[in-house]
């Protein structure tokens, strides 16, 4: 069975730093290329970030690029999200999924629960 659990998630002000990490279990998770993706209250699910199976290529939604950070580690089955100069638009549930074809972001073929980051002073 696929498994998809995200953490880390929080309340932090404006301009804080977060990292949420996901763990994955089931399948060859080096394989798969992955993505983050995020849903504010009232809107649609955002793609924001994707990487390739072995860690070397990352890409970003212009909503957060220069912000945030993907990476992964295989030997951990563990893909990563950092979270830099957050922003009260920020807020949203954060979820990883994965990505059945390498640069088809928006396609997934699992998703986790998610982790809530909420950003507010």
């Amino acid at each position: 069975e696929v498994r998809l659990v995200e953490s880390g998630g929080g309340f932090l002000q404006p301009g804080g730093s977060l990292r949420l990490s996901c763990v994955a279990s089931g399948f060859a998770f080096s394989s798969y290329a992955m993505s983050w993706f995020r849903q504010a209250p009232g809107k649609g699910l955002e793609w924001i970030s994707g990487i390739n199976g072995g860690g070397g290529s990352m890409y970003y939604a212009d909503s957060v690029k220069g912000r945030f950070a993907v990476s992964r580690d295989n030997a951990k089955n563990t893909l990563y999200l950092q979270l830099n100069s957050l922003k009260t638009e920020d807020t949203a549930m954060y979820s990883c999924a994965r990505n059945p074809e390498y640069g088809a972001w928006i396609k997934y073929d699992a998703r986790g629960q998610g982790t809530q980051v909420t950003v507010s002073s």
